[in-house]
């Protein structure tokens, strides 16, 4: 341990971790760690060691300083394995299934962000946003304008923050002011990608929107990209509509089904995040499991567009790994708590129990194994980043309600993803720097 008083801290108090899976009913013993009075070590910006306070505290260095929120809970930062930089100014927008929604709504937003101004402007707002709901990684959608991904890589390297995005590919059944040549779109990606994956940390995600709006060339210079790029991730949408599928299947018929069309095309493997998923069926998912293709689960905008229940026990039963995302704008909440709410309630709908330990599982250690970055953030093993949360479980009038003396670990979690939001972050940390305190703001 480094004896240098600004660059080791403590931060005491409640502490949650996982170290593997806790299971959909009672945790299994050993997946995670809590500590009624614990402490977190931080050297720099990475962890240095974690547990209880009484066994840590001496080993600090002398003049060390240590943050103490006796009543709190700190947990690593939330990962987000879903979400749309551009849609914030379409979030709740009313009356639409998912492809009018895309029209009306989505593309116009999108448009915009030809302007770099624009785009520097509002990737400020949506990081600061997912800082202040506790989120300190994500998996993103940008627009088709390699402006928008200049802009969000930009924002994010400055707040050291572990972001994946990629200028949108479509070059086809979208306005003009959002296609692009297939071409085109695979040159300026291989630029993106040279730019910024791997700068710091930063990644870059190969992005066809869905096969609607990619030709079969521009499908298959994406699979070229996701070939010639070790360690790229790769991000579409899949089977979140009736319609959308209808419509996919139409537009490929000589592909036996929909994701046959991006097996095809190179674009199903371990580093590829396919979102929603929700109209699928066994065979699918035996699909997903041997391609190792994973699943990003947005309850709260399957609900909000009609889209449909994600089944979830199922494609855990069938080994697909599951992330849980808030796919914002057609989600409703940036919030990883009110995300873990509305996931609570998709499997309650279909006589399927999600406990809190796993609920707090996927939107931590959980989406950073479907991300591929558990090496370096999901829990607090010695090394990895110091990316945390500090959350207040008494936030709101209704959570100080069910406050009790001595109240159960398991009670404390499903009070926070059931009646919890962005009230109850009081801090978020990235790499060891405070970006989000909610006293200051």
């Amino acid at each position: 341990m480094k004896n240098n008083q600004t660059e080791t801290r403590g931060y005491r108090g409640r502490i949650l971790h996982f170290l593997d899976e806790p299971g959909t009913a009672a945790p299994e013993p050993g997946s995670y760690q809590f500590f009624e009075d614990g402490l977190l070590i931080v050297d720099q910006d990475r962890i240095l060691a974690v547990g209880h306070a009484s066994g840590l505290l001496p080993s600090l260095p002398a003049g060390a300083t240590v943050e103490h929120w006796p009543e709190a809970l700190i947990v690593p930062g939330f990962i987000d394995t879903h979400v749309h930089l551009p849609q914030l100014q379409v979030i709740a927008s009313f009356g639409s299934q998912l492809l009018d929604w895309l029209e009306t709504y989505t593309y116009p937003a999108e448009a915009r962000f030809a302007d770099a101004a624009w785009a520097s402007s509002q990737a400020e707002v949506f990081v600061d946003m997912m800082l202040a709901h506790g989120t300190t990684s994500a998996l993103v959608f940008a627009t088709s304008h390699a402006t928008s991904v200049n802009a969000l890589f930009t924002v994010a390297a400055a707040r050291r923050m572990a972001i994946a995005t990629g200028k949108v590919m479509m070059d086809r059944n979208a306005p003009q002011a959002l296609c692009d040549l297939a071409s085109g779109s695979c040159q300026a990606s291989q630029a993106l990608i040279d730019r910024w994956h791997g700068k710091d940390r930063l990644r870059y995600a190969v992005t066809p929107r869905f096969a609607i709006t990619s030709s079969p060339e521009q499908l298959s210079l994406a699979g070229k990209l996701v070939a010639e790029n070790p360690g790229v991730l790769m991000q579409t949408h899949w089977a979140e509509n009736h319609a959308e599928i209808d419509f996919a299947c139409e537009l490929y018929p000589e592909r036996k089904d929909y994701l046959d069309v991006y097996e095809h095309y190179g674009l199903l493997g371990e580093r590829s995040v396919l979102a929603h998923g929700v109209h699928i069926n066994e065979h699918d998912r035996h699909r997903l499991n041997r391609s190792g293709s994973r699943i990003a689960f947005c309850p709260t905008s399957n609900t909000f567009l009609g889209s449909g229940l994600f089944d979830f026990e199922a494609a855990r039963g069938a080994g697909v790994n599951v992330g849980l995302a808030t796919d914002v704008g057609a989600g409703t909440s940036l919030s990883m708590l009110a995300t873990m709410a509305e996931a609570y309630k998709v499997c309650q709908l279909q006589g399927q129990t999600l406990s809190p330990f796993q609920a707090f599982y996927l939107s931590t250690l959980g989406n950073a194994r479907v991300l591929h970055q558990d090496a370096d953030s999901g829990n607090f093993e010695p090394g990895k980043y110091a990316d945390f949360v500090v959350l207040d479980p008494s936030a709101t009038p209704m959570l100080r309600l069910k406050q009790h003396p001595r109240p159960k670990l398991a009670d404390i979690l499903f009070d926070l993803m059931i009646l919890g939001d962005d009230r109850c972050i009081k801090q978020t940390y990235v790499a060891g720097q405070c970006q989000f305190d909610r006293a200051t703001t």
